[in-house]
């Protein structure tokens, strides 16, 4: 019997590139995967030629739902054209962040009526009393938890205390999920911005000298501490810097089951980027300095990294355009549909990594650890047939007011990419076809874990 389709050019598998290779996909799943398409039979082709067919990114950090505007359709629309066909989503939801049952069912349902890329969820806890809830948040079929160790919202976004994170760790751990953290330090962080604040000095460059990198390692150092205590999968959000993934790979030395993560604004950005990005550089943690950035580059050349993601926060323009008060904007930038050309462009079409790595670094990576793998983040036979086709040899320019987002900006604005994406599939349908999204609401699905 013939395949449903077949897909042709050269294909990114974890064992090297098929030039000339195909992926054969049926029943929405992954056939085979052939070192040449010579016998094979389909029927339909898509045939690109001297583009790379990659597996599926997997964003393993993307807020739907801190601006009401953006919802899973803008967010999951802006994926399918980045090439992203799965993405992990938030817990920090405004007015419902994901603390029981009932909320995740919530969002399930509605995930069932907007997504057009596939969705996997974390869920949180409530400051007081929320350890109790995460046993139905592990039934409900949660990839993960995230939970904060630092306060920007009592109610949306509260800091755990140091108890209660020990004992969601042993929980989350024992269920064999993996426990993220946001991981900035208060303690140090408040007092200078009360400082500054009281001093007058709201420039742009104040959001980083108050989050000074001591207030991000201090906390990346503690969690690691008290995961190791117990015994828990742990994941680090967002590092911007090279020491937290130093720390990091001093516990996994050790046996410690840990990941970490950075995101495309701390290797594209630095902290002078806020002379001109004013409040829409405004990120947590902050932009770091030159010297930072080109660490974090060293570490990515030597495979020190285990995986990128955009950290999408797609705030309107009004939330971040106050020049005269950096600490009045809302922290945070759209990223999920610029993650990947990004990411081949800065790093596989300059030569500094290579393509096989960037597949691991956006899909096999954040599989492993949220626990979607196989299923997810590979070209294998078995595997859902994620994939997207992305054409080296095409240089475009960013621009936010033409990518999905309801944001409607980029910190990018203006840069070239080389490379772009040509097609996304998700379970053997094109969602994207080069110039529209084509997939109608509702058609992704929700994704547990495989435990």
């Amino acid at each position: 019997m013939p395949y449903d389709l077949l897909v042709t050019g050269n294909v990114v598998t974890p064992s090297g590139v098929l030039d000339n290779g195909a992926v054969a996909i049926a029943d929405g799943r992954i056939a085979q995967v052939l070192p040449n398409a010579a016998d094979a039979q389909a029927a339909e082709r898509i045939d690109a030629p001297g583009c790379w067919v990659l597996p599926g990114a997997i964003d393993a950090h993307v807020h739907c739902f801190s601006s009401p505007s953006e919802g899973f359709l803008c967010a999951t629309r802006a994926a399918a054209a980045g090439g992203v066909t799965t993405i992990i989503e938030m817990p920090y939801d405004v007015g419902a962040p994901v603390v029981s049952r009932d909320v995740l069912g919530q969002k399930i349902e509605l995930l069932g009526r907007e997504a057009v890329v596939d969705v996997a969820l974390l869920g949180t806890i409530r400051k007081v009393d929320g350890v109790r809830e995460i046993g139905g948040l592990i039934d409900g079929g949660v990839c993960g938890f995230k939970l904060s160790m630092f306060e920007t919202d009592p109610e949306r976004f509260p800091r755990i205390a140091d108890g209660d994170l020990l004992d969601a760790f042993r929980l989350i751990g024992q269920a064999g999920l993996t426990v993220g953290v946001h991981a900035e330090d208060g303690e140090i962080i408040y007092p200078l911005i009360a400082a500054y604040q009281a001093a007058g000095k709201r420039f742009p460059h104040a959001h980083c000298e108050t989050r000074p990198p001591v207030s991000e390692t201090a906390s990346v150092a503690l969690a690691l501490e008290l995961a190791a205590q117990v015994g828990a999968q742990l994941h680090i959000y967002h590092a911007s810097l090279p020491r937290s993934f130093e720390l990091v790979d001093s516990y996994r030395s050790l046996g410690m089951p840990v990941s970490a993560e950075t995101c495309p604004h701390y290797l594209l950005l630095d902290e002078r980027d806020m002379d001109h990005l004013g409040g829409f550089g405004k990120i947590n943690p902050p932009l770091r300095s030159a010297d930072s950035v080109a660490g974090l580059w060293s570490l990515l050349e030597r495979d020190a990294i285990d995986m990128i993601s955009s950290d999408h926060a797609p705030w309107p323009r009004e939330r971040k355009d106050n020049r005269d008060d950096i600490f009045a904007n809302a922290s945070g930038t759209p990223g999920v549909e610029t993650l990947l050309p990004l990411m081949h462009d800065a790093g596989v079409a300059a030569g500094r990594i290579g393509i096989e790595q960037l597949a691991r670094l956006v899909a096999e990576s954040p599989a492993r650890a949220f626990h979607l793998f196989p299923r997810k983040g590979q070209l294998a036979a078995g595997a859902d047939a994620d994939l997207v086709v992305l054409d080296p040899s095409v240089e475009w320019t960013v621009h936010g007011a033409g990518l999905h987002s309801s944001a409607g900006w980029t910190p990018y604005e203006g840069r070239g990419i080389r490379g772009r994406v040509r097609q996304t599939l998700v379970r053997g349908r094109v969602v994207y076809d080069g110039a529209h999204v084509t997939a109608s609401p509702g058609s992704g699905q929700f994704i547990p874990p495989l435990l």
